[in-house]
């Protein structure tokens, strides 16, 4: 799942910088947001591939939002403990499938654009490629780029972790 949750606590609303659920602007491209990382969720990606991408790219992000958010639906959604405290250190793991493995390592380059002059290597995209046909490259690559502007906008906005509950970014939308 992608995007940001509303404040949970009087903590939360306090530390936070704007809570975007409050601004009708804000609530409005939540909204869209959301409906556009529908089409991903619905997609033949698997679910928990793309919680693991999700998970990854905020780490790297340093959204604890997110990283809470995406620990949290992964774990709802069945994903081992084991797995989910690894991703950070996917490399040096053997709990990852090889196409695992090439998605993170494409969600990686994708996200530290930035740190490299090529952006995401042709090695790289090979690798997802030798596992992902159209429709699932397709949905990954707009993964990698949706979950990277949440983790923006709550890191823009200061939103903090350790307050979402599972199903609570789909319910503030309804």
């Amino acid at each position: 799942m992608v995007g940001s949750a509303p404040p949970t606590s009087e903590d939360d609303v306090m530390d936070a910088r704007f809570n975007l659920f409050d601004n009708e602007i804000a609530l409005t491209f939540a909204k869209r947001f959301a409906n556009a990382a529908l089409i991903i969720q619905q997609s033949p990606l698997p679910h928990s591939l793309q919680e693991l991408v999700s998970l990854r790219a905020s780490q790297i992000n340093g959204c604890g939002h997110c990283v809470d958010m995406h620990v949290k639906e992964a774990a709802a959604a069945g994903e081992s403990a084991v797995r989910l405290h690894l991703v950070a250190a996917w490399r040096e793991s053997t709990v990852f499938t090889e196409a695992e493995r090439a998605a993170l390592a494409l969600t990686e380059e994708g996200t530290r654009l930035a740190d490299a002059h090529e952006g995401v290597s042709d090695a790289t995209w090979a690798r997802a490629r030798e596992h992902f046909d159209d429709d699932r490259i397709g949905a990954l690559v707009c993964l990698i780029a949706m979950i990277n502007a949440a983790n923006r906008l709550a890191v823009i906005t200061h939103q903090k972790g350790g307050g979402y509950e599972a199903g609570q970014f789909a319910a503030a939308l309804d």
